[in-house]
């Protein structure tokens, strides 16, 4: 098996394909990189900014630069002995009229080979939707949008289609006939009825009354060909014939109708009211859907990937890539989306051999991954929280609680806040999700005698408490695996349930009882199978409730220290200890020892480098309540009053300190971009937090009022006190933050697990959210540094280390880092994947300052030193290096520790026995990486 030495994340997208990653390729490879780690590359939605839009996959996306760029990047990857790590996306694919799988469907109904390939409810309980699939893609009531005009049927060379703006809808053939026959006679009188093209076009409208329904394989084939040659015919004959196309096109305008004349559009209506499908406004999917879909993303359907064909078909390129040793490792997006995780990547293994796999896993506190998955780990979320982490000071958590209460007037706990927020997108964006599993309940429970007499609505209340209730993003129960951990996390649910919501006691005694019966197999075969497929649909749905009410809610409304408000974060837990974090990396050597270690990706709600600086204000809450004041005072004239209310709130504006602090480029002023970015950002983040304005229901009052108390806040003018007070306090936490950086870089390189680094941030990153995140990387800037880092640190590397100190804002002290960190992994590839994890005894003042501990393999030792809480440590602009600094602070070396030690950092050769100053091992440099043998 290939694994990893360390992983590049790349965001692929038109414009930046290929062809231009080809060209950085020798600088990742110089960089120490191995591993090239793609966005998902196969045919997405045209312009796609990200790849997770597919529409199918299986082409390489041609915007990219097709299997051609695709081969010629993976001759560049070989060519420089790297390999390439491959993004694929199997929960969903994008509604689009570029899915021609889709477009299959939504054009014959239960005809359609692929009728059963996304993950949709035919038969549902709603008449206006059974047999039909959902398209809620309007922008206002359909009635509205037909008399507009804005729905219009039109015809080419496809065919017939139903069209709103860029969106466009096959017909199914049968309503071909509702347009070629109306007023036919027409046609007749002008051509005559012996004509040879009227004939034909006779013979199109007889072929259509008579194509055979769906049957096996070859009568699938034979009415795909019949299909085919009825349409190609019908074209022939409205390019080649002018009285053909006059006869359609006249017809076509008068089924499209007259906008203010509502008659006129009772021909569209009919035929519309016959497709497979039912246009509806958007909003329409938040409260009725009869599809699942990615998160609550209306154009991304999800696939039913738990059926062979299903699985089969959408991974015979990714198959084959494998087989042809272009593609070496496989990350799995939305794992937790799948109906049936663990039988998937069963067969996954299966088909890919021995391939490095890891999925996209969040993890709760002290939750483990199912250690039946055939996999080597996640993608590192748990691994992100945990280092940064080490760098919030927790003994400060009660300051930092009441500093941010006083300010921000924050009523609501945490944990009932949790609870208010999983309601409000259950009411808001789910409601159609959580109606499909209440019916299916319901159908299971009439069955019963203890289940007869409850109620549709009562069961919906049971459920929206269950989901609310529910800790985890899921469980993985399934026919062949229900496990103790799963049926104690069901009973610990249920008790919190009946805690919470008495009134519902029956139902929940009664879905308890069903539901644990699976476990113990006290029901008939028959009966489990129900409840089995029952709790599976549901645990396709606790995800996307977790990340939507959590992550993407309270995570920009609990805004106590916002470099904790991460993907995969728990806000209970304020920092993490240095003892915990080697419990977490033993506990990964011993059970997941390849899994990705990540502290920035294209999902993470703000790059590493913010964080790293955010994180600095929980070592000076005081410092930090005083600005605060300070800001209150400077900016309470710039706020806006509209509704007896000043904008932002002060939870808004809390939020907003901290983010710019956060984002604002060492050594720079805040220009116009800086500004865009900020109040971009500002807005995506209370509409994320639903409080004042929200993406269904936008507030233009506050979003106006908000952007531009942004904007004068941040007006370069002389006379601007905040930015007098506020630009001395972001050059302090830019330079602490600058040496947090260090040191987590160092600790994800070294930790066990695969280091993966997003593009660009190899330097500050400084990154928001997307689609922030995505903005261009400038590959060049990159390219020069480090060709000047690999020519200077060849010779008195000590001395240039400190150089790049004292010019840390230029972001090379990183880079250099990273480089030099890289470097000693891979020629030591063996000691960093597997070597044994070991923490040090340190004593001395400074003690709790620093994370260090050893891997040792075969003889070969190394020993990590990452300090942290520098404020404690160093006045703003001291490196905090030598004997000075770290006094009597030692290091406790392991028995049968080697005597000589040169650091990978500095080049520095060092001697020791038993216990190693730390002054020593960081003379001349904040964090050390120090390599010996022993002899």
């Amino acid at each position: 098996m290939h694994l990893p030495v360390s992983t590049y994340r790349i965001q692929f997208h038109p414009d930046f394909a290929f062809e231009d990653a080809q060209k950085i390729v020798p600088y990742l490879a110089e960089l120490g990189v191995s591993d090239l780690y793609a966005s998902p590359i196969f045919k997405a939605r045209s312009g796609s900014s990200h790849g997770y839009d597919v529409v199918d996959m299986a082409k390489i996306n041609p915007e990219l630069g097709g299997e051609e760029g695709f081969e010629e990047l993976s001759r560049e990857l070989r060519a420089h002995e790297m390999a390439w790590l491959q993004d694929v996306v199997p929960n969903h694919m994008a509604f689009a009229k570029e899915n021609l799988i889709l477009m299959d469907v939504l054009e014959n109904g239960p005809n359609s080979r692929f009728y059963q390939f996304f993950d949709i409810e035919w038969n549902h309980p709603y008449e206006s939707i059974r047999g039909r699939v959902l398209a809620p893609f309007l922008g206002g009531f359909y009635g509205d949008c037909l008399e507009k005009g804005e729905i219009q049927l039109k015809y080419d060379r496809w065919g017939f289609s139903v069209n709103y703006y860029d969106l466009r809808f096959p017909l199914r053939l049968t309503s071909y006939l509702d347009i070629l026959t109306y007023n036919q006679a027409r046609l007749k009188r002008t051509l005559g009825s012996r004509d040879a093209d009227y004939l034909k076009f006779l013979g199109v409208t007889f072929f259509i009354k008579n194509l055979p329904a769906a049957g096996d394989e070859e009568h699938d084939e034979e009415r795909g060909d019949q299909i085919a040659f009825v349409k190609h015919l019908l074209w022939e004959l409205y390019n080649d014939n002018n009285e053909i196309r006059r006869f359609i096109d006249e017809n076509v305008a008068t089924f499209n109708g007259r906008p203010g004349d509502p008659e006129s559009f009772h021909f569209l209506d009919e035929t519309l009211n016959k497709q497979h499908y039912r246009l509806a406004f958007w909003k329409v999917g938040t409260e009725e859907l009869n599809f699942r879909r990615f998160f609550s993303i209306n154009d991304l359907i999800s696939l039913r990937m738990e059926d062979t064909e299903v699985f089969e078909r959408t991974h015979r390129l990714i198959f084959d890539l494998v087989r042809r040793q272009r593609i070496h490792g496989l990350r799995i997006d939305h794992i937790d989306g799948l109906y049936d995780p663990t039988t998937y990547l069963e067969r996954l293994r299966d088909k890919t051999g021995a391939t490095y796999l890891v999925v996209e896993k969040i993890l709760e506190l002290k939750e483990e991954l199912p250690p039946q998955w055939p996999i080597q780990g996640t993608t590192g979320y748990e691994f992100l929280n945990m280092v940064n982490g080490l760098f919030c000071d927790s003994q400060n958590v009660t300051k930092l609680d009441r500093i941010y209460k006083r300010f921000a007037d924050v009523k609501i706990p945490y944990q009932d806040l949790i609870q208010e927020k999983k309601r409000l997108i259950i009411g808001k964006h789910m409601a159609g999700d959580v109606d499909n599993l209440a019916h299916l309940l319901k159908r299971i429970s009439s069955r019963y005698r203890d289940g007869n007499d409850l109620t549709l609505y009562a069961l919906r209340r049971a459920l929206v408490e269950f989901l609310t209730q529910f800790p985890h993003y899921r469980t993985y129960i399934s026919p062949d695996n229900f496990t103790q951990q799963d049926a104690t996390v069901l009973e610990g649910v249920f008790n919190v349930c009946r805690a919470e919501a008495p009134v519902l006691v029956h139902e929940f005694e009664f879905l308890e009882k069903f539901v644990l019966a699976g476990y113990h197999g006290t029901i008939n075969p028959e009966e489990r199978a129900d409840w089995i497929h029952f709790i599976m649909r549901v645990q396709q749905f606790t995800g996307p409730l977790m990340a939507k009410g959590i992550e993407d809610t309270v995570f920009y409304i609990f805004n106590r220290l916002v470099s904790l408000n991460e993907v995969g974060a728990n806000l209970t837990k304020f920092g993490f200890s240095p003892e915990e974090f080697h419990a977490f990396n033993i506990n990964r050597m011993q059970r997941w020892t390849n899994s990705m270690s990540t502290t920035s990706t294209h999902d993470t709600k703000r790059g590493e480098d913010v964080r790293a600086r955010i994180n600095v204000l929980s070592e000076i809450p005081e410092e930090w309540d005083a600005q605060l004041k300070r800001w209150r005072r400077s900016n309470q004239k710039h706020k806006p009053k509209k509704k007896s209310r000043l904008i932002p709130s002060p939870n808004d504006e809390y939020f907003l300190y901290q983010t710019l602090l956060g984002v604002l480029p060492p050594g720079a002023e805040p220009d116009e971009d800086f500004v865009e970015r900020v109040r971009d950002y500002a807005i995506k983040s209370v509409r994320e937090a639903k409080e004042h304005t929200a993406w269904l229901r936008p507030d233009d009052d506050y979003e106006q009022a908000y952007s531009s108390f942004i904007q004068k806040i941040l007006e370069p003018r002389k006379n601007n006190s905040f930015l007098k007070s506020f630009m001395p306090f972001a050059r302090k936490v830019q330079f602490y933050g600058a040496l947090n950086s260090l040191s987590q870089t160092l600790l994800k390189i070294a930790s066990p697990g695969v280091p993966d680094f997003y593009q660009g941030s190899e330097l500050w990153d400084l990154n928001l959210v997307d689609p922030d995140n995505r903005r261009p990387v400038d590959f060049e800037v990159r390219q020069a540094m480090l060709k000047d880092i690999v020519r200077k640190s060849a010779t008195k590397c000590g001395k240039f280390a400190r150089e790049l100190m004292d010019s840390y804002a230029d972001g090379r002290v990183k880079m250099f880092v990273t480089h030099r960190a890289l470097k000693a992994r891979s020629e030591n590839a063996e000691l960093f994947q597997r070597g044994r994890y070991m923490p040090c005894r340190l004593s001395g003042e400074q003690r709790n300052r620093l994370v260090v501990f050893t891997r040792e393999l075969e003889g070969v030792t190394m020993l990590v030193i990452a300090p942290r809480f520098f404020t404690q440590i160093v006045d703003e602009g001291q490196a905090p290096v030598g004997e000075a600094v770290w006094q009597n602070t030692m290091i406790a070396l392991p028995d049968g520790a080697p005597k000589r030690w040169r650091d990978a950092m500095t080049s520095a050769d060092i001697k020791v026995e038993g216990k190693l100053p730390v002054g020593q091992a960081l003379e001349n440099f904040p964090v050390a990486l120090l390599i010996g043998e022993s002899i």
